[in-house]
């Protein structure tokens, strides 16, 4: 139920999201003081947007509209990883970690006037779990009392969310889970109004009406969306533009032709490859890039169970071959060396950690040890698309340096997951194209899915095919660890299961991709402009331009 980044590292200006703003634990101090009320902006894109359902969404593109027009409990302060109440003024933590109980804000009202309530909260959590909705995110939700049965069709309504009063609302869990409160701030879990979407029906990602800083003006398919300023949103002094305007259509090179005209504000797919180096090495124009990280890695698995990666030594010795430094440069700088699974700026990231020096010596002594002093023969699967054929090009002449013959097998997207979720499919796997984001910053996310032994199934993204029973017993553990005081102990949990997963090398990290993209000239906050560190695309409420035209 996760979400992978589906376009090339070249794209890498994805879940765009320029805020201002000072960090903050409660929502009403982030209003930046010398923020100028009014004005607008236009954001260019290629392609048209699906939906604007926050139960139905779940792309880098229509999650940062969805996030400008629909409100959770939870969300982030601007520009960190740190949670705050967003809908909700306030929650309790039970003692035994398994039940949520959450205080709502007064006076919050949908786009259509009417009050929020804790009834709809439990609406939009019994929508988004019904498989009617066929909600991708519905998985998410499985922590929750009742979620299984209603998973199933046998029930509809989650028995784990109690509405005590109008402004109160319970969660009962089946287990402590830690990402609890992550899972309250993703797109999946904001509030609806349940008439509109009765009224709309399975149109209703046409019509969307929430209670966020921006309410849907104009919708025509293929050409613009159009939002205007919410007047009564709960966030006093937020949104601060009046009105952003998305065209859609635009071929990302003639985006940026526009923004150099002055024509548009920001071009929402980031900088195309081919102008990047132009782009960069033009003073004027290198002064209104942005530059962020981003919750992503990418990897080449090898398969655990497939010989000879069924040894320990062989894994450690591709993970000393593969020189990233080199990779890097091969996509203009646009990431820095990876070293381990979690990203530098995921909660866990152990920065003492050194990983695997490049030594091409050291690689070949222990393919000697491992029996293979003359190496091997291997294949190395990549998704066709550029330039994940290059980087796997760049793998297979450093595995050759080292003995290691890799045939490079580059398939279309669907075939290249189909061999990894398949035992006997693919010894080895670079993850261009497919790398993981994560959906939330929390290290366990980048956990069960892609190296735990849950996900390696038939099917599943473990592409690794690597199980440790006592890392996932070490990863509960963990995730049992509610207590947000306690986040820093939580963290050196993980940090250690990571250690160990590199210990076992079921994976060669090779990069984390940063973010790239450009703003316009009239835009606000020269100095504090920047895209956002969290994978989870925040709207456009602190967003102003100086110099209104």
């Amino acid at each position: 139920m996760k979400r992978f980044l589906a376009s090339t590292v070249a794209a890498s200006a994805l879940a765009l999201a320029l805020m201002l703003g000072m960090a903050s634990a409660r929502a009403e101090d982030a209003v930046d003081p010398n923020a100028k009320q009014g004005g607008a902006i236009t954001i260019t894109y290629k392609d048209d947007v699906a939906t604007l359902d926050p139960a139905i969404g779940y792309d880098w593109q229509n999650w940062s509209m969805i996030k400008s027009l629909f409100d959770g409990l939870m969300d982030y302060e601007p520009g960190t990883t740190n949670l705050k109440p967003d809908l909700a003024e306030s929650y309790e933590i039970s003692p035994d970690g398994k039940t949520f109980t959450f205080k709502l804000r007064h006076g919050v009202k949908f786009h259509n006037g009417r009050e929020m309530t804790a009834d709809d909260v439990k609406y939009s959590l019994d929508r988004v779990t019904n498989p009617k909705t066929q909600s991708p995110g519905a998985g998410f939700f499985g922590s929750i009392k009742g979620y299984d049965e209603v998973a199933a069709g046998k029930a509809e309504s989650l028995s784990g969310v109690t509405v005590v009063d109008p402004y109160t609302v319970k969660f009962d869990l089946t287990r402590p889970d830690a990402t609890f409160l992550h899972v309250m701030a993703i797109n999946f879990s904001h509030v609806v109004p349940k008439e509109e979407v009765e009224k709309y029906g399975a149109d209703f990602g046409k019509h969307p009406v929430g209670t966020g800083a921006f309410k849907l003006a104009e919708w025509t398919l293929g050409q613009r969306i159009v939002f205007e300023r919410n007047p009564d949103y709960w966030h006093k002094g937020l949104p601060h533009l009046d009105k952003i305007t998305f065209e859609i259509g635009q071929e990302p090179i003639v985006a940026l032709l526009r923004l150099q005209k002055g024509e548009i504000d920001i071009p929402g797919d980031g900088i195309p490859p081919a102008k990047f180096q132009e782009v960069m090495a033009d003073p004027e124009q290198k002064a209104r890039v942005v530059v962020g990280g981003q919750l992503h890695t990418g990897y080449v698995t090898m398969n655990t169970t497939m010989a000879p990666f069924d040894n320990v030594k062989v894994r450690q010795a591709v993970n000393m071959a593969i020189n990233k430094d080199r990779i890097v440069q091969l996509i203009n700088n646009r990431a820095v060396p990876a070293n381990q699974p979690l990203p530098p700026s995921m909660p866990g990231y152990d920065k003492a950690f050194k990983g695997y020096a490049y030594d091409v010596a050291k690689a070949k002594a222990l393919l000697a040890e491992a029996g293979h002093p003359d190496g091997f023969e291997t294949q190395l699967f990549t998704m066709n698309t550029d330039p994940n054929p290059r980087i796997a090009q760049a793998i297979q002449q450093d595995l050759a340096a080292v003995g290691i013959k890799a045939s490079i097998q580059s398939l279309a997207q669907a075939n290249v997951i189909a061999a990894g979720g398949d035992k006997a499919g693919a010894p080895m796997i670079w993850s261009g194209g497919m790398a993981w984001i994560a959906d939330f910053p929390d290290p366990s996310n980048f956990y069960g899915p892609i190296l735990g032994c849950a996900g390696a199934v038939p099917g599943g993204w473990n592409w690794s095919w690597y199980c440790n029973k006592d890392l996932d017993a070490k990863a509960a553990e963990a995730d049992s660890v509610v207590d947000p005081a306690k986040g820093a102990e939580r963290d050196k949990m993980w940090s250690a299961i990571y250690d160990k997963i590199m210990e076992d090398a079921p994976w060669a990290p090779v990069f984390n991709e940063q973010r790239f993209t450009m703003k316009s000239p009239r835009m606000g906050g020269a100095d504090n402009l920047y895209v956002d560190p969290v994978h989870i695309p925040i709207n456009y409420d602190n967003v102003y331009v100086n110099d209104v035209q």
